[in-house]
């Protein structure tokens, strides 16, 4: 657990290493001073023993009875043991014990060295005394003869005495040597520490998502390079984080409102992203898709067919899929993405589901033109080809063909105009003169002019809006024209005894204009087409007009910044509504 730190992995060799070289240097002192100790002694006594083997001379040849009194003198004034033998081993005197009673010396180390090389040394158990002393012995010579030897002898317990005195200093020292050092390691491997510390604390900061964080260098040594070399490496990384938050942004922003659904699917097929468009084309709940496989999101099998062969034949692959109850149709294109991961596609979901409906309006439009067309023209033909026929001869029939033949030129002419009419409206070329107005003088008006028409159809027409209603802003001549095309349809498709019922509800904002009728309704599929050029439901088929009405009142309604819009139940009656915007609202807006 400890060496799992740097300050413990650079503490403990450094302490390890001070108590292995202070042990070591401990020792090896403690040896050297013993020995210089020993060498110092030995000299002494040398210079003892040598001095005593001078003054024994004369005694050994004239008065050997005078020996042990004068060892005895001079042990008492060396303070060391004074052993004389003669050249046979006979102790003649000592001054630690009577020589009568000692032993036969001549085989002692030092006492051989001496006799053999002139001087001799032995550090050894005394067998006489029991404890180890330093002996040093030289010869006693008178010309070539050798009188004996003289002996100088001292305890070395003193010296080990001493020896452990200054080994108990060099421990001490030794000790708080140690000491110092460690707490010397110990602040160095701190220092070292600590900027690593800070900089450990900063990567985590970092790591939480805090670029903000730096480190100020406190060093000019490596530390230091290694915080200004990482503030940098923060800074860089910080601006390509920035640069991608903002390129990741932008796609977001992108895919977002993309018209076009994009799936993107892993090695494995998971799905990995799907943007909203994605989720609404399939009919999916806002995050269920991601994780999951691509074969439990899509429910197409033809899409999941088509994800199976971009796999196995690395190729982007296209088809036109079918989605949905309501008859939505896709195209889609999934596209390989082996550079980003293997396996991974891309899935883009086109609905093209708009241009199928305005490619079935195109249809339609050519078709319903065609029948509109097709009626009058017929009816001329006929008209023409009878008068070719004879019918010139009489003047009666041919006046009532005539007539007839104006009567579909009108219609003709009136299918003509409307057709300039929405396309020139459709185009802007028809200016819209917005002014302030009464509802009431824009709506009144022209459903007054239609109210014969409803008295001559048994109808009971009722108007409730206010002449002094609310200031509008409306062109009144194109809404009057709105109004009557809502107003004639009612009244054209309501039995005898029904009601037709215009009102106006004003809001904060706008006013909306009501048409309300008891007739036979509009079918539920036949509703939200009913503002298309020459759409007309099968029984509006059966009267007569161009179908063109509604889809130009559409399109001044929007020229005036409304909305138009219808509700009805097949039966029992149809409600058309739309709105203007109120002259006060708008400016009170253009105020602020």
């Amino acid at each position: 657990m400890f060496f799992s730190r740097i300050r413990w992995r650079i503490l403990f060799p450094f302490v390890a290493l001070i108590l292995i070289t202070m042990s070591a240097v401990t020792l090896y002192g403690l040896d050297v001073l013993r020995e210089t100790y020993l060498d110092s002694l030995e000299a002494t006594l040398f210079s003892q023993a040598t001095l005593l083997a001078d003054r024994m001379a004369d005694p050994l040849v004239s008065s050997p009875q005078t020996i042990q009194p004068l060892t005895e003198r001079y042990g008492d004034l060396l303070e060391a043991r004074v052993t004389v033998i003669d050249p046979a081993g006979r102790v003649l005197g000592d001054t630690a014990q009577d020589p009568a009673e000692m032993d036969n010396h001549l085989r002692r180390p030092e006492v051989q060295q001496a006799m053999g090389a002139g001087e001799g040394t032995s550090l050894r158990l005394s067998n006489t005394l029991g404890y180890e002393m330093m002996y040093v012995a030289v010869p006693v010579r008178a010309g070539e003869e050798t009188l004996g030897v003289v002996r100088v002898a001292l305890p070395v317990h003193d010296i080990r005495a001493a020896v452990a005195r200054v080994r108990g200093a060099i421990v001490a020292g030794s000790v708080l040597a140690t000491l110092f050092a460690t707490g010397l390691a110990y602040i160095i491997a701190d220092r070292i520490v600590v900027p690593i510390r800070r900089l450990t604390d900063v990567v985590e900061r970092m790591a939480a998502g805090d670029l903000r964080a730096r480190l100020l260098p406190t060093t000019r040594d490596e530390v230091g390079a290694l915080t200004r070399s990482f503030n940098a490496m923060v800074d860089r990384l910080r601006a390509m984080i920035s640069s991608l938050d903002n390129e990741r942004g932008r796609l977001a922003a992108v895919l977002d409102h993309m018209a076009d659904g994009v799936l993107i699917t892993d090695g494995e097929g998971r799905v990995r992203l799907a943007n909203p468009a994605a989720v609404r084309i399939l009919g999916l709940s806002p995050g269920a898709a991601l994780g999951r496989r691509l074969a439990e999101v899509v429910r197409q099998h033809e899409i999941i067919a088509l994800w199976r062969q971009c796999n196995e034949a690395s190729e982007e692959q296209t088809e036109l899929v079918e989605v949905g109850r309501q008859g939505s149709f896709v195209q889609a294109i999934v596209t390989p993405l082996g550079g980003a991961e293997p396996g991974a596609c891309l899935v883009i979901l086109q609905d093209l589901t708009r241009v199928r409906q305005l490619e079935t309006v195109r249809r339609d439009f050519i078709s319903n033109i065609s029948h509109e067309l097709r009626t009058p023209l017929a009816s001329l033909k006929a008209l023409s080809e009878t008068l070719q026929d004879g019918a010139l001869e009489d003047p009666p029939a041919a006046r009532r063909f005539i007539d007839r033949m104006d009567i579909e030129v009108d219609a003709l002419t009136q299918m003509v105009q409307e057709l300039l009419e929405l396309s020139r409206i459709e185009s802007g070329q028809v200016p819209v003169r917005l002014t302030p107005v009464a509802l009431g003088d824009v709506v009144i008006p022209a459903v007054e002019r239609l109210r014969p028409q409803a008295v001559r159809a048994g109808l009971a027409l009722t108007v409730e809006v206010d002449p002094q209603g609310p200031l509008v802003l409306a062109d009144t001549e194109r809404i009057q024209q709105v109004v009557t095309n809502l107003v004639h349809n009612a009244i054209k498709f309501t039995p005898a005894g029904g009601s037709v019922r215009v009102y106006a509800v004003v809001g904060e904002d706008e006013a909306t204009v009501l048409v309300q009728d008891t007739g036979v309704g509009i079918p539920s599929e036949d509703l939200a087409r009913i503002f298309e050029r020459f759409y007309k439901a099968d029984r509006a088929r059966t009267g007569g007009g161009t179908g063109l009405g509604l889809a130009i009142a559409k399109h001044i309604v929007q020229a005036h910044g409304g909305t138009i819009g219808a509700e009805s139940v097949e039966g029992r009656g149809s409600t058309f509504h739309f709105t203007l915007p109120l002259a006060a609202s708008v400016g009170s807006a253009e105020g602020q």
